[in-house]
């Protein structure tokens, strides 16, 4: 039996049916598979943040509730067998076999299969991985409020902005008081924003 149909058995269906292998094992390997590439993906994307600040976006991203809401958008509902006569959890479903599926494609393809079904079509159109971090880590709401208690008038200026194949690159400099402070890259406005508003938090000695 090929992983991909390995990969869409649930153990309700796997039990009542002879010769056929739930997904359970390759769930096991797509969820240290992918949490390897998301790993990789933030220590690249992050090269000035500790290893605290990586561990709890991953484990943003990486997230039953993600994995499910992704499962949920690519209507894997649709395919994956499972006994219907039971009463089961279809969102956690759908979330374990997309980790299933993350398994079956690291056993049919390698690696680096599984990196660019994650980065290039996951991440990109079923995780939001910017408004993840936007949640997360909101200093420039901090540095409003701080500014806001001194009076102060703040800004935030693009410094630079262009696309080069394809991916974007802001630079934004925090102004305050016509003073600049600190400076941001993202690959959108509200990274970039995040970013400077981080440094000037620093340069301040508010965090």
């Amino acid at each position: 039996m090929s992983y991909f149909y390995e990969a869409i058995t649930h153990k309700s269906y796997s039990n009542l049916v002879e010769n056929e292998t739930s997904n359970e094992r390759l769930e096991y390997l797509g969820d240290a598979v992918l949490d390897a590439v998301v790993a990789e993906l933030l220590f690249l994307k992050f090269p000035e943040e500790d290893e605290g600040f990586l561990t709890k976006i991953k484990s943003k991203v990486v997230s039953r509730r993600t994995l499910s809401e992704i499962g949920e958008e690519l209507n894997l509902r649709e395919i994956i067998r499972y006994h219907k006569g039971r009463t089961i959890n279809l969102s956690s479903l759908e979330g374990n076999a997309f980790e299933a599926m993350m398994g079956a494609i690291y056993l049919d393809g390698g690696f680096e299969a599984v990196r660019k079904c994650i980065n290039h079509t996951i991440l990109r159109n079923y995780a939001d991985l910017n408004k993840i971090l936007e949640e997360e880590i909101d200093f420039k709401s901090k540095l409003f409020i701080w500014s806001q208690k001194k009076h102060l008038n703040l800004k935030f200026v693009v410094l630079e902005e262009g696309c080069i194949d394809g991916n974007w690159r802001y630079e934004m400099i925090v102004q305050i008081n016509d003073t600049l402070y600190g400076k941001g890259i993202g690959s959108s406005k509200k990274l970039a924003e995040q970013v400077a508003a981080k440094e000037t938090l620093l340069l301040m000695g508010e965090i």
